[in-house]
């Protein structure tokens, strides 16, 4: 029973991906190694002395030596690599004056101001005015029609389409890493590439004000570091290309594959979902995904309503597309069927697993005090406390220790014991989500999370 429980707490799909992830990793690691050594038997032709070792020939680590690669060693689909010129940046935004200097500030280091694009949904506050200031263009809705519909306007209005290359989406209280595009923009070498979903850091400062904002933030980007090492780098392989999300939060689309995509579906509280589930429907091309390529920080929740109303909105949103999309016979679907089956199946164990590990120790106690029958043993059986410990809390500790050694801040540890109870939480969310989203539909009308006052270090 013990490995069950690991296996409902962990997910096969994780582990499977993860191996993928180190597959593709090695394969990367390969590659690079041998460009290297080309590169480095280019430049010293006729000059090698057998009696030197190769690292008296580099004086520089071979991570940081130029990336031309031979002609012959060139990927045959690549293409013409977009510049930054040719990318338009479009930022939804919603009552969000406390945030967008910054985000602008940030993105103008990548692109010219002109390239960039506020849609300003509705905003009661000075949200349309800052960004006036600033020198962006600026689109300023009069009704509060959601995230999707103001994207939707901004791309319509603005021409985005026809007139760049590449339009990176932008939430409003995102900062994109200063090598973002750099780092980016050449997943997109390969002509197939449609999307490159950008990875998600969570912003860190100003710190949230309370030891339960602190909480809520650490467990938010483990989940980050989670989710994009373990699931989404192994999806994102050539071979595989099953990612279910382009986080609608700092990531980037081919211009010719955005204007076949629906970003407006009528009753979806979000639109990334949906807009990733029409790249696979319609066959329009691969997803990229690098966790060090087009890294953006973003601003979580630091108080527990924000917190279970995003995540809510969130899951909603998943089971929205879910039922829209007409499912389909591919490798997608049949992941995707996988992952759902696992997801239910973990949430139903989370929800249920206080009041049964109440039960069971109830009944190891009464069995203790003398009482005897069939039933308390087999009761007392089902969660016993090693089980809770080995198949639960250690598993879970595990992933907060990849986030801490990701994030090279031991003092996450002190959050171990307490993140199984939020994975509670999330359960009761998510299935809170799934009958919802089989009776309601939605505006897409937003609020959004209460906003500390960025600072321009992350």
């Amino acid at each position: 029973m013990t490995i069950f429980y690991l296996v409902l707490v962990l997910g096969l799909s994780t582990v499977f991906w993860s191996l993928v992830g180190l597959l593709r990793l090695s394969t990367e690691l390969g590659v690079r190694g041998y460009e290297a050594v080309e590169r480095f038997k280019v430049r010293h032709a006729g000059t090698l002395n057998p009696f030197r070792t190769l690292g008296d020939y580099l004086p520089t680590p071979l991570e940081n030596m130029p990336q031309e690669v031979p002609e012959t060693r060139r990927h045959r689909s690549r293409g013409t690599r977009v510049k930054p010129w040719s990318v338009a940046v479009l930022i939804a935004a919603h009552n969000e004056a406390l945030v967008i200097t910054e985000t602008i500030r940030t993105v103008a280091v990548l692109v010219p101001l002109h390239n960039i694009h506020v849609i300003s949904d509705k905003s009661t506050d000075q949200t349309a005015e800052i960004a006036r200031a600033a020198g962006v263009r600026v689109l300023d809705l009069e009704n509060n029609r959601g995230k999707a519909g103001a994207l939707a306007a901004g791309i319509e209005h603005f021409d985005l389409c026809h007139r760049f290359k590449v339009v990176m989406l932008l939430d409003a209280d995102t900062r994109p890493a200063a090598d973002y595009l750099k780092t980016g923009l050449p997943l997109f070498d390969d002509p197939t590439v449609v999307a490159v979903a950008g990875r998600a850091k969570s912003i860190m400062t100003p710190a949230a004000p309370t030891w339960l904002g602190r909480f809520l933030v650490f467990y938010r980007e483990r989940l980050y570091i989670v989710v994009q090492l373990l699931l989404k780098y192994g999806q994102a392989a050539r071979g595989a290309n099953v990612v279910n999300i382009v986080p609608g939060f700092a990531s980037m689309y081919r211009s010719s594959a955005l204007e076949k995509i629906n970003v407006l579906a009528p009753g979806l509280v979000i639109e990334d979902f949906n807009m990733t589930f029409e790249i696979h429907a319609k066959k329009l091309g691969r997803i990229a995904f690098h966790p060090q390529a087009a890294i953006a920080y973003t601003q979580d929740p630091d108080n527990l309503r924000d917190y279970t109303r995003q995540v809510q909105r969130w899951i909603l949103g998943f089971w929205q597309t879910v039922r829209r999309h007409k499912k389909q016979w591919s490798r997608f679907w049949l992941v995707l069927t996988i992952y759902i089956i696992e997801l239910v199946a973990s949430c139903v164990f989370f929800i249920l697993l206080v009041p049964v590990f109440a039960l069971s120790l109830t009944a190891s106690l009464m069995l203790a005090a003398g009482e005897h029958s069939d039933l308390l043993v087999f009761v007392a059986g089902v969660l016993r406390p090693q089980d809770v410990l080995i198949g639960v809390f250690i598993p879970d500790l595990v992933l907060t220790l990849l986030a801490v050694v990701s994030l090279r801040k031991p003092g996450l540890l002190l959050y171990a014991p307490l993140f199984p109870f939020m994975r509670i939480v999330d359960a009761v969310l998510c299935m809170r989500a799934l009958s919802e989203a089989f009776s309601a539909s939605s505006s897409g009308a937003w609020t959004s999370p209460a906003r500390r006052i960025q600072r321009s270090t992350v």
